[in-house]
């Protein structure tokens, strides 16, 4: 083998490469590992070289085939193998653009095995090969033009799984190719299986892709769905009716058109209400119930209509409502069957009434087993129209009850099928069953259907019968089924009301053990050992577990009470155990998995078909706390809070308002002896208050006379001291006069004192500036004569004097600034004249400043006269030094004593 493989790899000529492919397509299937491993990618570049050879490409495609299905005897057989190959061929895009380019070749095998190939690439790695196709410029168009094929076993080799394709592929007229083929094909009625395949095409095309129904929607292909069943209900009507052989491939058809519709109908979707509507405004939904009441239609083609018609209306309010107003064939009267041997005599138009009507007429009249899918599906369709509609819901209800209530017999009437119980349902448990269900819809959560539904009695007061509640009648009839060992069905309809309905309504438990024989008989039907009734049984201790828990003390059988029938009448384990047993059952486990049609029964029996979906997930989502319920303890009771709304009475309430009022009480008591105490010193006070008023009035008279001789004297004295004060004032203004001119007097003879004194200092200031600057100018010029003979000591003394100079310059400026200080003191002296002293002190302290300013003065002189007379210069005599500084010290003596 591995010869061959080399003699395949350098083959030029056709000849030997086709030989070579022959020899390696007889090993493919019991070796497939050695011959991919060894020629998968010669074979790949034979499809590229040899593609106008179509002999070699169809060996090729065949071998290549082989390899991704090998023989499972082989020792080489192994899912990896088709990884591996998938991986090989997708790692480059042009191994891809090969396939695609043979789907241009119109030879049979090319195009059937190239799309076969693509499948098994694609199955094995579909996001690479999707992505390879979609990036090819021409991929999605060629994989489209497989649709215009006339052969159909290429048609049906197209499949289409990822959603960007789906959408390139819609966009590349994939509808109306598809309508195109339908048409062609003979419709609905006289399609075959190309048809159905392209049915197929189109579902993979819609499924989870919103892009592509919007498109289809706004293309206007929903009326094409239409036409298509129009013509398809026409044929239904036609004399001639279709050949027996031919009705199997037509039901194919039209439930594979209706399982299209219900690509639209995805529940929860975006779009969902969208494509109601539209499909309404086609008429497709009359369509549809024609097709479910169409007597000659096949019953699963039935059952599909129905549950199409209910994903048409559910959650739509304006949809459930215009629902409600549809007429449909009477099933009460169908139409017959044509003859056998071809002659349409016999054919009528039957009767027709409302929608609802007829749904429970099916629902719950027809009794075969051939219709249980129609039943089930008419269940499901009343679901629909009343889910999340609750005015839909009391209507319904109200119907019932007044239906009930009346004269008249209503044999579709579900509260008359569950309280009167009038046959054993032996044979058909599914009507009281389908009655259940619907009841339970009615009730779940909503306590305005649960308070209507509670107004219903059974038994008349005035004739002497014992009027029996729903809730109790529903009770009795459950236990009845029990100890007639009925069929379980029964038992588990009544318990899905009851379990449902008692659930968090306190007025309904209360109401459930008004007769207290019933939890008793409940008990005994759990703790016996019937390993034939789990799902009963497992059903019963979670009925006994909701009526403890939405009990209270003020039952008519208290929680107390029960607490001790369930703890010792049936025991704790054995509580738990029933419970866990029920909620382990597959019926309640797998319930999601399970088939919940016909097919779930065994041939001639019952369908497996025990509970609700809304139901078992009721039961899922509370097992834990039915379960915890028998460990609460009796004291503790539970609030239940209805449309936002706390339903009935809360315990801790009425516990805490008992305590308020006997705090209010004692409080009462206390007040009252308050009031007896106060009242007594109220007594006692008033007694003491009318004789202090009285003493009051006494002394109070004498004040006033008191008052009065005061007021007169005071009046004389007032008048004496306004005289006196008068006099006062004139003496005090005289003396105020007199002071301010004195004071002015001495003001002024100040201000010219401090004048006088102030120019006298300003004058002999000026006279010591100029003695100072001619001294500095005569002692510049002795410094100039002097430089000229000693230039280096000159130098030095040079800038011992520029300091001293500088020195003497300050302060010289700080003179200046003095005497700038003295005149502000003069001014400030000017305008403290009121105190003579002050100014005075002031004066002085000036006058000290000045003497230290000319000791200072004087002191520098003489230190430079000295560095003169080191220099070798002439100074003036010390004595008139003295002199003058003599002179200046006693004028400026007397000037101080003028100050």
């Amino acid at each position: 083998m591995f010869r061959i493989l080399e003699a395949q790899a350098p083959a030029k000529q056709n000849v030997t490469a086709t030989i070579a492919t022959l020899w390696l397509r007889s090993f493919a299937k019991e070796w497939p590992a050695s011959v991919a491993s060894g020629g998968l990618r010669n074979l790949i570049k034979c499809l590229d070289k040899d593609i106008e050879d179509v002999d070699t490409t169809k060996i090729t495609l065949e071998t290549l085939l082989m390899l991704f299905n090998p023989d499972e005897s082989s020792p080489e057989a192994s899912d990896d193998i088709a990884l591996w190959l998938a991986d090989e061929f997708t790692q480059r895009q042009e191994n891809i653009t090969v396939l695609l380019d043979l789907l241009e070749s119109y030879d049979f095998y090319s195009r059937l095995y190239s799309l076969q190939l693509i499948s098994a690439i694609s199955t094995a790695r579909p996001e690479r090969t999707q992505e390879c196709v979609a990036t090819s410029p021409v991929g999605v168009s060629r994989l489209v033009a497989v649709l215009d094929d006339k052969r159909e076993a290429v048609r049906s080799a197209l499949t289409l799984s990822s959603s960007e394709l789906q959408k390139v592929v819609a966009y590349e007229n994939a509808f109306d190719r598809i309508f195109g083929i339908i048409d062609a094909e003979g419709s609905l009625t006289h399609g075959g299986i190309p048809v159905q395949d392209c049915l197929s095409l189109l579902a993979n095309l819609l499924r989870l892709n919103i892009s592509n129904h919007n498109l289809f929607r706004e293309s206007g292909w929903m009326k094409k769905l239409a036409a298509l069943l129009s013509g398809y209900l026409k044929e239904q009507n036609s004399p001639e009716s279709i050949t027996e052989w031919a009705r199997p491939q037509q039901d194919k058809n039209v439930w594979g058109l209706l399982a299209v519709i219900r690509l639209f109908l995805v529940r929860g979707s975006l779009g969902t209400q969208t494509n109601q509507r539209s499909f309404w405004q086609c008429g497709l939904l009359a369509q549809v119930m024609e097709i479910a009441f169409h007597a000659l239609v096949d019953m699963n083609i039935r059952a599909e209509a129905l549950a199409t018609a209910a994903d048409l209306i559910r959650g739509n309010a304006q949809l459930q409502e215009a629902f409600a107003q549809l007429d449909v064939p009477s099933p009460r009267n169908p139409r017959p069957a044509p003859e056998v041997n071809g002659h349409a005599n016999g054919v009528t138009h039957p009767s027709r009434e409302n929608v609802i009507s007829a749904l429970l007429e099916i629902a719950l009249v027809t009794s075969s087993l051939q219709a249980f899918d129609v039943r089930i599906a008419c269940c499901e369709c009343i679901k629909a129209y009343m889910e999340g509609h609750s005015p839909i819901r009391l209507f319904f209800l109200r119907r019932a009850i007044e239906g009930h209530t009346s004269d008249e017999e209503e044999p579709d009437n579900i509260l008359t099928i569950l309280l009167q119980n009038k046959d054993s349902h032996g044979g058909d448990p599914y009507r009281l069953w389908i009655s259940a269900v619907l009841l339970f819809h009615l009730l779940y959560e909503d306590f305005e259907a649960k308070n209507m539904a509670m107004q219903v009695h059974e038994g008349d007061a005035e004739q002497g019968e014992e009027v029996v509640t729903c809730i109790q009648a529903l009770a009795s009839n459950l236990v009845s089924a029990e100890q007639n060992m009925e069929d379980e069905r029964v038992s588990i309809a009544y318990l899905t009301i009851l379990c449902s309905w008692l659930y968090e309504d306190h007025d309904a438990v209360n109401d459930f053990l008004s007769e207290g024989s019933t939890i008793q008989s409940i008990v005994q039907l759990v703790s016996q050992n019937n390993h034939s009734r789990i799902l009963t049984l497992g059903l019963c201790a979670v009925l006994l577990g909701i009526v403890y828990e939405f009990s209270t003390k003020d039952s008519p059988v208290s929680r107390d009470t029960i607490h001790q029938i369930l703890t010792t009448g049936l025991g704790r384990e054995r509580y738990i155990d029933r419970i866990t047993k029920l909620r382990e059952h597959p019926m309640i486990r797998n319930y999601e998995v399970l088939p919940q049609d016909s097919s779930s029964g065994q041939a001639g029996g019952l369908p497996e078909v025990y509970f609700d979906s809304t139901f078992v997930e009721f039961v899922k989502d509370n097992f834990s706390r039915m379960v915890r319920a028998i460990d609460r303890a009796p004291g503790l009771e539970v609030p239940v809070v209805a449309n936002g709304i706390q339903k009935g009475i809360s315990r801790e309430l009425v516990d805490s308002l008992k305590a308020q009022v006997e705090d209010r009480s004692q409080a009462v008591q206390k007040l009252e002896s308050d009031v007896m105490t106060l009242e007594r010193k109220l007594g006692q006070e008033q007694a003491d208050h009318r004789k202090a008023k009285d003493s009051a009035a006494i002394e109070l008279s004498r004040i006033r006379n008191i008052n009065e001789a005061l007021q007169r004297n005071h009046e004389e004295d007032l008048k004496k001291a306004e005289k006196e004060s008068q006099m006062i004032q004139q003496d005090l203004k005289r003396q105020q006069e007199l002071e301010v001119k004195r004071l002015q007097n001495d003001m002024q003879t100040l201000k010219a004192d401090h004048e006088t004194a102030l120019t006298r200092i300003r004058e002999r200031d000026d006279a010591e500036i100029q003695d100072l600057k001619s001294t500095i100018s005569r002692l510049r010029n002795e410094l100039e004569k002097s430089s000229k003979e000693h230039v280096q000591d000159l130098q030095t003394a040079h800038e011992d004097y520029s300091t001293k100079l500088s020195s003497l310059e300050s302060r010289l400026q700080r003179a200046e600034g003095r005497c700038a200080d003295a005149e502000s003191r003069a001014l400030r002296l000017q305008k403290e004249a009121e105190s003579k002293e002050a100014a005075r002190n002031t004066a002085q302290m000036e006058l000290d400043d000045l003497l230290m300013v000319l000791g200072d003065l004087e002191e520098k002189r003489s230190k430079d006269k000295k560095r003169l007379r080191v220099l070798g210069e002439p100074t003036s005599d010390g004595e008139e030094d003295e002199e003058d500084a003599k002179v200046n010290e006693e004028e400026l003596g007397s000037t101080a004593e003028e100050a």
